[in-house]
């Protein structure tokens, strides 16, 4: 549980990193994380060294006997002048050497630098982060989402997070497995494997196992779920459930941090374009068995030569537009029966192209979409008023009516305060969602429908929401034209009474 407490010393944190120089909230994330990380080694080898007393079995060390000094046990007691140049010099080029450890996050240290350059800055840092309760298995997990968030309220950056709302929207609708292979080919920060895990948690939880805890400053009661049911699945959730790819470095290394600290010791994070010629040669494994289920929010507006994409996505949609390339990789990427729900711009849903049609045309044609979830423009505010929408989808089979679903609030403001209000859509999307019916869902007035794949086709696989849905139109008393035309002559007998008593003032 993130207390208020905890809040306060994490804004601190955040603040001393401003007051430090280093204002980019993502260098500010990953700079906490290289230092979380390396307490979590020191962490990680004393309860070896603990374990091995015990049991007098050995274990694989991270620290050499004359490397003990870089250990965050050891150096976190010297001062200023002394801890900069050895985290620096010393401890972050040790980075290098934990790739034996094993873990994909050990891959994504071997490039670390420290910019933090004030040595009292740094010192901060260290202290701050030495009382974060990075050894609770749920508060670290929540501590470092709180951290992420700033990314929502601190620049440009808060591109890369889609609102967690919507995420867990999406997940509860494909109600993953804990045998499930899960992927997300433009992971960002990991948000949506994260959410897959948390929802795994919480549905595989029996009620004797939830435990329940009391913020101390509020009073709020928080359950924890101690995924007790998912024992005999912890080694397929620890290295085989998740797989994420991206192209920054920098997110690749805070999606890995984000997973360990929600519990998924070693996750399958790829630094990747996976749209490129080289993906589906380099991970044979994703590309022949498939994904089971993929959530993902790839990026929008994007476009690319054809001799950087890989050509088996361009025989499915000839076109450079990111968005329409990342569908059609998506379908590569699942095996057949599995599932997505992936954000597209409305574009998507209605482009005129032929690349835009044929997109379309695959997904009811050759395969089973399943929903159309219309989001409202301003889901994605401060950072962009695009129009959304979410299509659900399982790859082959056959597409007979798809679920359409307005949604006109989703329980923040739509303008860039993206303040808590009451309106919410969204768990009636869920529940109408669940219970779901073709024969039942017809008022095309409601804001839950279906159509059925043929009235889409003769529509030109049309998909978006306003094609087929029916609007309501209240009947108005309009005053007749004589009373408008004698409020007028009112209207103008007053003016014309104004200005005549203005010309009496000027003389």
């Amino acid at each position: 549980m993130v207390t208020g407490e905890l809040k306060r010393r994490v804004d601190a944190l955040w603040t001393e990193f401003w007051q430090g120089g280093i204002t980019n909230p993502l260098t500010v994330i990953e700079q906490i994380t290289f230092l979380m990380y390396a307490r979590l080694l020191d962490i990680n080898e004393a309860r070896d060294e603990n374990r091995q007393k015990r049991t007098g079995k050995p274990f694989q060390r991270r620290f050499k006997e004359d490397e003990q000094h870089l250990r965050w046990s050891q150096f976190r007691h010297l001062g200023s002048d002394q801890m900069l140049p050895l985290v620096r010099d010393k401890v972050f080029p040790h980075f290098r050497t934990t790739v034996a450890s094993g873990t994909a996050f050990a891959e994504f240290m071997k490039d670390a630098q420290l910019m933090i350059q004030k040595p009292g800055l740094l010192v901060k840092a260290v202290n701050m982060i030495h009382e974060l309760p990075l050894t609770e298995g749920d508060t670290k997990g929540d501590l470092y989402e709180y951290l992420l968030s700033k990314l929502t309220t601190a620049g440009i950056n808060g591109q890369f997070r889609t609102p967690r709302h919507i995420i867990r929207l999406m997940v509860d609708m494909l109600e993953p497995k804990p045998t499930d292979v899960i992927g997300d080919p433009a992971c960002g920060t990991g948000g949506f494997l994260v959410s897959v895990m948390e929802y795994l948690l919480e549905t595989y939880t029996s009620p004797e196992a939830v435990i329940e805890e009391k913020d101390p400053e509020t009073g709020a009661v928080e359950k924890i779920f101690t995924g007790d049911l998912l024992e005999e699945h912890r080694e397929h959730i620890r290295s085989g459930m998740f797989h994420g790819f991206d192209f920054d470095a920098t997110m690749l290394r805070i999606a890995a941090m984000n997973l360990m600290l929600h519990g998924v010791d070693d996750p399958d994070i790829h630094y990747q374009d996976t749209l490129s010629t080289g993906f589906t040669d380099k991970f044979p494994r994703q590309a022949s068995e498939g994904f089971d289920v993929i959530l993902a929010n790839p990026p929008f507006k994007g476009s690319l030569d054809f001799e950087d994409v890989h050509s088996g996505l361009l025989r499915q949609v000839k076109t450079k537009k990111t968005e329409l390339l990342f569908m059609a990789l998506i379908l590569r990427m699942l095996n057949t029966g599995g599932r997505s729900a992936t954000i597209v711009p409305d574009g998507v849903l209605f482009g005129s192209s032929g690349a835009h049609r044929q997109l379309r045309q695959l997904l009811v044609d050759n395969n089973q979409l399943e929903a159309v979830i219309s989001l409202p423009s301003g889901v994605f505010r401060p950072y962009a008023g695009v129009s959304t929408g979410i299509l659900v989808f399982t790859k082959g089979g056959r597409t007979d009516n798809v679920f359409f679903y307005d949604v006109g609030a989703d329980g923040l403001s739509l303008d860039d305060k993206r303040e808590p209000v009451a309106e919410n859509d969204l768990p009636d999307c869920l529940a109408r969602w669940r219970a779901r019916d073709p024969a039942e869902d017809t008022d095309r007035t409601s804001k839950a429908f279906f159509v059925s794949a043929t009235e889409i086709k003769e529509a030109g696989y049309d998909l978006s929401l306003s094609r087929y849905k029916e609007r309501v139109y209240e009947e108005k008393d309009y005053d007749p034209p004589h009373a408008i035309l004698g409020r007028m002559k009112e209207l103008n007998d007053e003016i014309a009474d104004d200005l005549a008593e203005l010309e009496d003032m000027l003389g």
